[in-house]
């Protein structure tokens, strides 16, 4: 019997079968951290004490005494098909009250699985964004179960033994041994060592100076009477003269100014740091148009893409510094259209500083075996991304992300954004990797014709593959 006294389960919130993949990635990874884990696909599992959901089990009452009763934290996948289930509608508002009664605010983790509406009750929520890279998911919800002080425990770890069962049913299961999995997060290696505050020395027009700010080769932020910027005096002087005529007013060093804001002028820290986040990305796009990438605006970010000029359409494109080289295709023409993939950049400074890093396909039509306008029918689109890109496999993904970044870079092992003609952001372009514990076997087969039919189809980028070796 579960011992009704001891809170220290994570209790997974899902949907079956929709999250039932991710589920089963994500809870073996939790319990190799020494944590204990339930989900409905998986029952709990803990030497002595806990048992699992048995045959003859009243399910869901199971379910529900799990967390009203065990429950230490809900982990809540988030979708719309997800938060739409009754059982998972009525979890959370089992979970609602456990915050109160618990005096947790945290009680409730989101993991945003996809892109999804906003629930009554738990919309203010942060989540957890599982949605860009599970890896880097991973990595925050650890941090976030360490922060909250989550028991775990350090010697008697334990992997749910249900796990064979599922092996068996689902040709899913999962191997005792370290698993590489690569993010799509980009490490800032290097940011200016300070920021300056320029003040104009005599009357002048906000609204010019709002406008050259927005113009300026580099990134700048208007704040009061003045702006926030990297480059030097001279330059700024240069620039700025149809405004009038400015002065360093402050100099703060770049890292307190993120974490302290400063007294003049007036500027809390947050308002700081995200006065940076929005410099890191202006940096990125300005560096994007400068090299004439294709600029596409989705809801809520810029996208850029290569161009006829930089890559034809079917043409590999080599990448890889370490061992041999390898090529993926960024343009090609699939379903009678022209698939052109880019990338979003979104600066974050959380657990250190990175970029995430988002892929982006776009169609066109074709007009003369070449990319004509972009189709503006977004429903379309999201059609075309259904069924063309549902083939990719991940490697294919990460494929065409290191194509396009050492076309960003020129080949070079780091990209330099300019914030000023002596100062830069260097990013390093090779993405960061996390080791999780233990392995799962997720299958990677399809059926031929659900692969996109494109020769720069590529192996495990860990493993050497003749085809695309160069």
């Amino acid at each position: 019997m579960i011992d009704q006294n001891i809170r220290e389960t994570i209790f997974i919130s899902k949907a079956t079968p929709e999250d039932d993949e991710f589920v089963l990635w994500l809870a073996p990874r939790l319990e190799a951290e020494g944590y204990l884990v339930f989900a409905d696909v998986l029952g709990l599992h803990k030497s002595d004490r806990i048992k699992g959901l048995q045959p003859g089990d009243q399910w869901r009452k199971k379910v529900t005494s799990t967390l009203q009763d065990n429950a230490i934290k809900m982990v809540l996948c988030c979708t719309n098909e997800t938060l739409a289930k009754d059982g998972v509608i009525e979890e959370i508002e089992i979970a609602k009250d456990l915050v109160n009664e618990l005096s947790d605010n945290n009680f409730i983790i989101p993991l945003k699985l996809k892109k999804h509406k906003k629930l009554f009750g738990i919309g203010g929520l942060q989540y957890i964004d599982f949605e860009e890279s599970w890896a880097s998911g991973l990595s925050q919800l650890l941090d976030t179960l360490e922060k909250q002080n989550v028991p775990k425990s350090q010697d008697d770890v334990s992997i749910n033994p249900d796990w064979e069962n599922y092996k068996k049913r689902h040709s899913v299961g999962i191997e005792r041994a370290p698993e590489v999995l690569t993010s799509n997060w980009l490490r800032i290696s290097e940011l200016p060592d300070d920021i300056f505050y320029y003040a104009p020395t005599g009357p002048i027009s906000i609204g010019q100076l709002e406008a050259q700010c927005k113009f300026f080769e580099y990134p700048a932020e208007k704040h009061h009477r003045g702006f926030f910027s990297f480059a030097n005096l001279e330059e700024i002087n240069k620039a700025f003269e149809g405004v009038g005529k400015f002065e360093i007013k402050k100099k703060i060093p770049i890292l307190e100014f993120m974490s302290y804001g400063c007294d003049e002028p007036n500027i809390a820290p947050r308002e700081a740091s995200n006065m940076i986040v929005s410099m890191c990305r202006q940096a990125w796009e300005n560096l994007c148009r400068k090299r004439n990438f294709k600029e596409y605006l989705f809801s809520k970010q810029v996208a850029f893409h290569p161009t006829e000029d930089q890559i034809p359409i079917g043409k590999k494109l080599s990448w890889g510094r370490q061992g041999a080289r390898r090529s993926s295709m960024l343009r090609n023409i699939a379903k009678g259209k022209v698939w052109q993939f880019g990338l979003s950049a979104l600066p974050s400074f959380w657990p250190y500083p990175h970029f995430k890093i988002k892929s982006r396909v776009i169609f066109a039509e074709v007009n003369d075996n070449k990319a004509g306008s972009v189709i503006d029918d977004k429903g379309k689109q999201h059609r075309l991304r259904r069924s063309v890109c549902k083939g990719w496999r991940n490697k294919q993904w990460h494929g065409r992300f290191m194509a396009f970044m050492e076309l960003l870079s020129l080949d070079s092992q780091y990209l330099s954004l300019p914030v000023g003609k002596s100062s830069s952001i260097t990013i390093d372009t090779m993405p960061q990797m996390f080791t999780c514990p233990v392995t799962t076997e997720l299958p990677d087969e399809m059926d031929e014709d659900e692969e996109e039919h494109d020769v720069s189809t590529l192996g495990n980028v860990m493993i050497e593959d003749d085809e695309d070796a160069a």
